[in-house]
């Protein structure tokens, strides 16, 4: 487990969030991670896990704790995770400088 954040940072909303998830559903830390696919070519995808497994980057904010896997690092960096509470709904987003595209529901990305 590494502790380096690669200078991805998470809001104070989302901290919020993330810890009363965490609470209520009886785990430690809400997993990030970007995989293949979606209307954009990648998708961020969220989960929740126990434990970090090895290669796992850990970002903490007031008592928040997310897991980044290495492979997703590079998509990722310099990323701010989000929680925002709209009209429209309420939802987890990924602020990222390193996408050039993004579909509407901004769960899918392009590099």
């Amino acid at each position: 487990m590494t502790e380096s954040t690669t200078q991805i940072t998470m809001s104070e909303a989302a901290a919020t969030k993330i810890a009363a998830i965490m609470a209520a559903e009886g785990r430690a830390y809400l997993r990030v991670a970007v995989n293949g696919g979606g209307c954009s070519g990648f998708s961020y995808a969220f989960d929740l896990a126990e434990k970090p497994e090895s290669d796992d980057v850990v970002v903490e904010r007031d008592g928040a704790k997310v897991l980044i896997d290495e492979a997703s690092l590079p998509f990722l960096a310099g990323s701010e995770i989000d929680f925002v509470d709209e009209l429209i709904g309420a939802s987890f987003k990924i602020r990222n400088p390193n996408a050039t595209a993004s579909c509407g529901c901004g769960t899918s990305f392009s590099i």
